[in-house]
């Protein structure tokens, strides 16, 4: 009966955060995209400079910036991925998340400006911890600024 035990707490704490996991992810995604539908009309370019029909107005540096972590799941899937080759799946929604939320962060702080573009957008990222100095993703950090476009006096 002991050894039953042994066995099945981790296999239920396992399961427990797997789900957990995955409701969480679930809901980050619901907000990220009520988030995006409502910062829609700030635009957003990569292009260095703006037209030069901006010039003159009230530009503003904006930044954005997350640290996401990777769950264990996503860390055992990715180690068994990656033991036989291909694409990693599990770390792909774990960057996405990342860049989306720290652009969401930056169009919010362009919108406390009465910003309705950004230019010269850049992303940065980067590992903060790797899992056991393997390799793995623990946590990243994601930055995005930008300039943002203020036609206000």
């Amino acid at each position: 009966m002991g050894l039953l035990i042994e066995l099945i707490v981790p296999i239920l704490l396992g399961l427990t955060g797997l789900l957990v996991g995955t409701l969480l992810e679930r809901k980050h995604y619901r907000s990220i995209r009520a988030r995006e539908e409502a910062l829609r009309h700030i635009m957003v370019f990569n292009e260095k400079r703006p037209p030069l029909s901006f010039t003159g107005q009230h530009f503003h540096l904006v930044q954005g910036s997350v640290v996401v972590s990777s769950d264990y799941f996503k860390n055992i899937a990715a180690s068994l991925k990656s033991f036989f080759g291909g694409r990693l799946t599990s770390y792909e929604t774990l960057m996405d998340r990342g860049r989306r939320e720290a652009i969401l962060r930056m169009k919010e702080q362009a919108a406390a400006v009465g910003a309705t573009a950004i230019f010269a957008v850049r992303l940065e990222t980067s590992t903060l911890n790797s899992i056991g100095g393997r390799g793995g993703i623990g946590s990243a950090e994601f930055l995005a600024y930008g300039t943002a476009w203020s036609a206000q006096p």
